[in-house]
């Protein structure tokens, strides 16, 4: 199985990457696993011309393409995403809302292979479990959407720099090894 693990910041070297390397490092040994980030793409914000609800196609040509490639090419999907400003980062929400074409509450649309799983990992820099509920309800809307199945969510609070991700470990690790 390929497992597709989504830095959703576009911080490449921070806590949330450092995440990203705990679960492919932990997920490795029995799965096939690209890691990536949204900063890895180029794309615009969505228009809003509703063109795709009669094309199930966007009339920008840029990167998103290339993330859907990725996500096809998973049979598992983990998102891991921090807190800005208690929700998602604004540019894993501009591919969300790029994923029109894709959203399954308009025809036509177009779909992505069925079957997939996905998983949502969320941190935030203070004590409360509230923002990662929110950045989890986020994704998992957005998973629904898309048809992807929600399967598993881990929420970690007091996280702000990558060195604190040490001391959760083999949290992260206990939680991808039900994945």
């Amino acid at each position: 199985m390929k497992v597709l693990v989504m830095n959703c910041s576009p911080v490449r070297n921070g806590a949330t990457a450092e995440i990203v390397k705990v679960v492919s490092d932990s997920l490795q040994r029995k799965y096939d696993v690209k890691k990536t980030c949204i900063d890895d793409y180029d794309f615009s914000f969505c228009k809003g011309c509703r063109s795709c609800h009669n094309t199930a196609k966007c009339i920008q040509q840029d990167d998103v393409d290339k993330i859907i490639e990725d996500y096809e090419w998973a049979d598992i999907i983990i998102s891991v995403a921090p807190s800005y400003w208690a929700d998602i980062p604004g540019q894993f929400k501009a591919f969300i809302d790029r994923c029109t074409p894709w959203c399954n509450t308009h025809e036509p649309h177009a779909t992505i292979s069925s079957g997939k799983k996905g998983y949502v990992i969320a941190l935030r820099t203070g004590p409360s479990m509230r923002e990662c509920n929110r950045i989890i309800e986020s994704i998992e809307h957005f998973y629904g959407h898309m048809e992807i199945k929600c399967c598993g969510s881990l929420g970690l609070c007091s996280i702000e720099y990558k060195e604190a991700v040490e001391a959760r470990k083999a949290e992260i690790v206990e939680f991808c090894s039900k994945i």
